[in-house]
């Protein structure tokens, strides 16, 4: 029985970097985990990174090389058990409450059925904004699944709700999950 398949989306918050721990402990929980990145994530952290740590190739592009004939966006959002998308920045949310498809995890996001868990971070005025707030509740109406954000000192020097979701907590999220679709 071959290994469940996560796909990990990365966003460009400066909790892209606690996205490295993050597929780390996925593939030591003995996921397939595949990673793709917008371009603002690779302003924070590599491609070879979620490369070396995930042992997979990284899609930052729907132009990225592919292994065979399915675009490799397709192939990831066909085989995906789960789409996790951690850090998920207030962009990132719109896109998809949208319908936009304008970077691999938009792309993915809309062509997969595999349920789809996010985790947000953002500045915490970001996170209370009316329009981030009402592009949430229509994620949620859509069943995306959110974990966070939480409260604590943020990146950009407030206190507040907008942190990334510890990141143990966001492992035993996904493993339930995939555990529930078996």
């Amino acid at each position: 029985m071959s290994a469940p398949v996560v796909v990990v989306g990365v966003t460009g918050s400066i909790a892209a970097y606690k996205a490295a721990d993050l597929v780390s402990k996925l593939v030591k929980r003995g996921f397939e985990v595949h990673v793709a990145m917008t371009h603002g994530a690779q302003e924070f952290v590599t491609p070879l990174t979620f490369q070396t740590l995930s042992r997979n190739p990284v899609i930052t592009s729907v132009f990225d090389d592919q292994r065979d004939w399915k675009p490799g966006h397709i192939d990831l959002a066909d085989r995906a058990n789960l789409l996790l998308i951690a850090p998920a920045t207030a962009n990132i949310l719109a896109e998809l409450a949208h319908g936009l498809a304008g970077n691999p995890i938009g792309e993915i996001a809309l062509a997969t059925l595999a349920p789809v868990l996010v985790a947000p971070a953002m500045n915490g005025k970001m996170w209370q904004h009316a329009a981030t707030q009402d592009n949430v509740k229509l994620l949620r109406s859509r069943g995306v699944e959110f974990i966070g954000p939480e409260e604590g000192i943020l990146a950009c020097g407030y206190e507040g709700l907008g942190r990334l979701w510890n990141v143990d907590d966001i492992v035993e999220r996904v493993a339930h999950i995939i555990a529930q679709k078996k």
